[in-house]
């Protein structure tokens, strides 16, 4: 999605409705940061962006709940020529204990969850 793109504002919106606490500064060497909410919990995530493409976004991605356990994501856009665009994303953990850790939090759901949400939002795009 280029700036300006009204998928790519819709998106924000709609990030913003599910985590009002969002800051997002999509460019090289900006910064991010949300608060996930659920129930009476709050889940506080932030990193930096290094390289801001339209094929590609790398960032760093840090759970306050375990500051020091960094990673660094690679995610990448790929055209699949029909109107869709297929997004492979790789994280690197800076150890396999940091990874297991993530894994046994539960993270993965929240991520499913997220996905399956910009999914719908993107289907209405298409409808």
């Amino acid at each position: 999605m280029r700036p300006g793109d009204s998928r790519k504002e819709r998106c924000h919106e709609h990030h913003h409705a599910l985590s009002p606490g969002i800051e997002w500064d999509a460019r090289d060497g900006g910064s991010w940061r949300y608060i996930h909410r659920r129930g009476d919990e709050e889940y506080g995530f932030r990193g930096c962006f290094h390289t801001v493409r339209e094929d590609r976004i790398v960032q760093t991605f840090t759970w306050e709940g375990m500051p020091d356990a960094v990673s660094l994501e690679t995610l990448r856009f790929e055209d699949l020529g029909d109107g869709t665009t297929r997004l492979i994303g790789e994280s690197l953990c800076d150890s396999f204990e940091a990874r297991d850790g993530w894994l046994a939090s539960g993270m993965e759901t929240g991520v499913q969850e997220g996905y399956d949400k910009l999914e719908a939002l993107l289907a209405e795009d298409q409808g």
